[in-house]
């Protein structure tokens, strides 16, 4: 046996000893620890809308779903995790389905109208912002600025070419989204 060889089965038995003192069950990932402290899904959903990640927001949703229904909340989240994924269909029926169960969120007339502007359709925007803006009292400058977006858009809207879009979405807050214009 060559010096070589005999330092793969010497390397192996170091190892062997090393790690975890008994080995997992199955090929699964382990389940959940006991006595651990459940995070809540939505604070999750929450946290992974910020850092970008909608596929797996939109996941986080559905699991405070189960335990907490289809609330407005959740629905909004939904809503909002379907807009970052281009999803704008999807993204408008739930957050209309969230308006049905809580008329007075500016945050939910907010991301409607955010979507409306991404379809273009800046006349029913407009009043959407209007009413975000209403239900906030004026104290938010991101349904401010997106107000003024859609009145800006309304009025400059025309039937000719479709030009480039030069603008944004920014996520602000919990599920707060801003138009933001790309220098």
């Amino acid at each position: 046996m060559t010096p070589r060889a005999g330092l793969f089965p010497a390397i192996f038995l170091a190892l062997v000893g090393c790690g975890d003192p008994q080995p997992p069950e199955g090929p699964y990932a382990p389940g959940p620890v006991p006595g651990a402290e459940i995070v809540d899904a939505m604070l999750v959903g929450h946290r992974l809308m910020d850092a970008g990640e909608y596929e797996l927001a939109q996941k986080a949703y559905m699991r405070a779903a189960v335990t907490q229904g289809m609330t407005a909340d959740i629905l909004a989240g939904m809503g909002s995790a379907n807009l970052g994924l281009g999803r704008l269909g999807t993204a408008e029926r739930l957050l209309r389905k969230a308006i049905e169960k809580d008329q007075e969120s500016p945050e939910i007339w907010n991301n409607l109208g955010v979507v409306l502007v991404e379809k273009r359709e800046f006349f029913e925007a407009e009043q959407v912002f209007r009413r975000a803006y209403a239900l906030d009292n004026g104290e938010s400058d991101s349904i401010r600025d997106n107000l003024r977006l859609a009145l800006a858009k309304s009025e400059n809207s025309d039937y000719g070419e479709e030009q480039e879009q030069d603008y944004k979405l920014v996520r602000r807050g919990t599920g707060d989204y801003l138009i933001r214009k790309i220098p």
